[in-house]
């Protein structure tokens, strides 16, 4: 079987791995101004006005529906959070303006390429390569069929360049989605030898736990120090 000329793999990984901000995981900021639960209350009022996450969960939002999302699972808002929060100005690989997605790879080593990438081109765009940044891992299991890239390595999903890569990835999402994958799994564009996965569904996030804590410092130049694994948040 395949959709759109990729062959569809029915997979089963028991472990694959993500990489997260700490400062996600941290208990929220505003807490530490509360006296009791009725001002959290309104705190949460407050968020809940312009979180994508809660109002995703309560009545869907554009591109995302309320019963795709997960609930009393380990983690479901971090689930949630991942498909809710999309950036319409600078959408990913395998997830554009309306949607986002659950990127994880089959090893550490090429999460810590992937958000090397990312993190110096932002910084080179800023003009300042100085920074300290702390990324904690986040195991999931996942299975069921996925699209299959990693015998199409010249496809145009997978080109570097993210102008010409992440609009065909976005349109191979759609397909993906609308023939009922769970998501695509490619090898990584940043990391050679490394295998990534799109998980385009909430459900298909499974058994999520937190595992080690790496610290990436950038000291003026373009390429980080690594230090880790530094423990549990």
């Amino acid at each position: 079987m395949e959709v759109d000329g990729v062959p569809v793999a029915t997979i089963a990984y028991p472990r694959t791995v993500r990489l997260v901000s700490t400062a996600r995981l941290r208990p929220p900021v505003l807490a530490q101004l509360t006296d009791n639960d009725r001002e959290m209350q309104e705190l949460a009022e407050i968020e809940a006005a312009t979180s994508s996450r809660m109002n995703a969960q309560a009545t869907g939002i554009s591109g995302l529906a309320a019963r795709e999302l997960v609930y009393d699972v380990p983690h479901a808002a971090f689930i949630n959070a991942s498909f809710a929060y999309a950036k319409p100005r600078d959408p990913n690989r395998f997830n554009g303006e309306y949607r986002g997605a659950w990127y994880a790879a089959l090893q550490v080593e090429t999460c810590l390429a992937e958000i090397t990438f990312h993190m110096t081109e932002f910084l080179a765009n800023a003009g300042d390569f100085n920074a300290t940044v702390e990324y904690a891992e986040m195991y999931c299991s996942t299975s069921g069929e996925f699209l299959d890239l990693r015998e199409r390595i010249g496809h145009p999903a997978l080109q570097p360049q993210k102008a010409f890569g992440y609009a065909a990835g976005n349109a191979l999402a759609v397909a993906a989605r609308a023939a009922a994958m769970n998501g695509i799994i490619y090898p990584s564009v940043r990391h050679e030898g490394g295998t990534c996965l799109a998980i385009l569904r909430p459900a298909a996030v499974q058994s999520v736990r937190q595992g080690d804590v790496y610290r990436l410092v950038w000291s003026g130049e373009a390429t980080p120090a690594v230090d880790g694994p530094t423990g549990v948040v």
